[in-house]
């Protein structure tokens, strides 16, 4: 009975100390993850600002500048329905926008965490040449006695 105790205090011994180690190396890469995403999210943070600007922005001068174009062509009434147009056009034109920004932003951040991974994780391990054919004899002198 002793023996067996003695093999299963062995295993257990064995089983945390591999669970340690595993934890150690999946703690690694959660802070790691953690920390590229961090770097890329701060990377990115101006160029999300800019767009939200730009996509505000580009609504209110589409609807003055529609308001504008009303009044100039049909009065009060005509600066109501061209407000009420530019803006549609300027929310449409800002929406496309913000779509186009959000995925250039997105590719940003994506390069933005590769670089930092890649940083963190070190060089690829190194592989060694792929064996190949023996160099194969030069042509020499015939053989003595060959005659051509």
């Amino acid at each position: 009975m002793r023996r067996i105790g003695k093999v299963f205090l062995g295993a257990a011994a064995a089983l945390v100390a591999a669970s340690v180690s595993a934890s150690a190396q999946y703690d690694k890469a959660y802070y790691d993850d953690m920390a590229c995403r961090q770097y890329a999210d701060q990377a990115v943070q101006p160029m999300r600002d800019q767009a939200g600007a730009q996509t505000a922005g580009s609504a209110l001068v589409a609807a003055g500048l529609g308001a504008a174009l009303g009044a100039a062509v049909g009065g009060g009434r005509g600066a109501a329905i061209g407000a009420g147009t530019g803006a549609i056009a300027g929310t449409g034109a800002g929406v496309a926008n913000a779509q186009n920004a959000g995925a250039y932003i997105q590719q940003q951040y994506n390069a933005y965490y590769y670089q930092c991974m890649q940083q963190r994780s070190g060089p690829p391990p190194g592989y060694s040449p792929q064996p190949g054919y023996a160099p194969q004899p030069a042509y020499g002198s015939p053989p003595p006695g060959y005659y051509r």
